[in-house]
């Protein structure tokens, strides 16, 4: 009966000591792994895709990563915000690891597409609404200059607003701007005006003055229009004129001589 006693008591013990040494040899284990990849695994390559409006030394400088760092310890998401901070027209980044040595940043960055005036100054905004930089003038920017609606204290990285009384329309202008955006038309358009209430208008490739509704929800289908009346030769691209798309059937008032 003693013996039996004892045999168990030995094998618990057993148990107890092989638990614990299994439990052991896996913190050994992974301090032995966490070690070498201390120790191995550094940046020794940063590279970038995607790069335009910045050069990829900037934004591997604004990621704050630099050559030796622990390639594990190089975290995305910390990353890329610092990237986001410093790089205003960066609107999405990916950080992956290329084992053993090499980082890959990849960005695409935002669509410039309008200037707004704020202040003395005017402001580059991208068609999402941020406010992607500051210029003197609406013709340093390069894109569409917009009347009829004032940025309310602008700052470069913030999302553009506006006063109370103008929010319809920049919400209208918002809508227009994806529309444009996805059917490729917006370089095309180099003034938006929306001064009047009930309508806007644009001036697309130069020649063309385009009336759309302020309140319309379907400024997609609206460029759909305007631009198969164009490829169609509905409208001569030597004509010059208005496009009225504000009434049930799309309007081309051609410019006369003297008018």
């Amino acid at each position: 009966m003693a013996s039996r006693r004892s045999n168990k008591r030995k094998r618990r013990d057993r148990g107890r000591f092989g638990f614990l040494y299994k439990a052991l040899s896996l913190v050994i284990i992974l301090v032995v792994v966490a070690a070498g990849c201390v120790v191995f695994f550094r940046v020794e390559e940063i590279a970038v895709s995607g790069a335009g409006k910045y050069t990829a030394q900037e934004i591997i400088d604004a990621s704050g990563v630099e050559k030796g760092d622990n390639l594990f310890l190089v975290g995305g998401s910390r990353t890329a915000q610092k990237i986001y901070s410093a790089l205003p027209y960066v609107d999405e980044v990916n950080i992956r690891h290329a084992l053993p040595d090499a980082l890959v940043i990849t960005v695409t960055e935002r669509t410039p597409a309008v200037v707004v005036q704020g202040g003395e100054s005017w402001w580059i905004v991208d068609v999402k609404g941020k406010i992607l930089e500051e210029v003197a003038s609406p013709q340093a920017a390069g894109v569409a200059e917009v009347s009829g609606l004032t940025a309310l204290l602008p700052a470069v990285g913030t999302t553009l607003a506006v006063e109370e009384a103008e929010r319809f329309r920049l919400d209208s202008l918002m809508e227009l701007l994806a529309a444009l955006f996805q059917r490729d038309m917006l370089k095309e358009v180099s003034a938006i005006d929306l001064t009047s209430a009930a309508e806007l208008s644009l001036v697309y490739d130069g020649r063309l003055t385009v009336k759309m509704p302020m309140s319309s929800e379907d400024y997609l289908e609206l460029t759909r229009v305007l631009a198969e009346s164009m490829a169609q030769g509905i409208i001569q691209p030597n004509e010059t004129g208005i496009v009225d798309l504000t009434l049930d059937q799309p309007r081309f008032i051609p410019e006369t001589a003297g008018s």
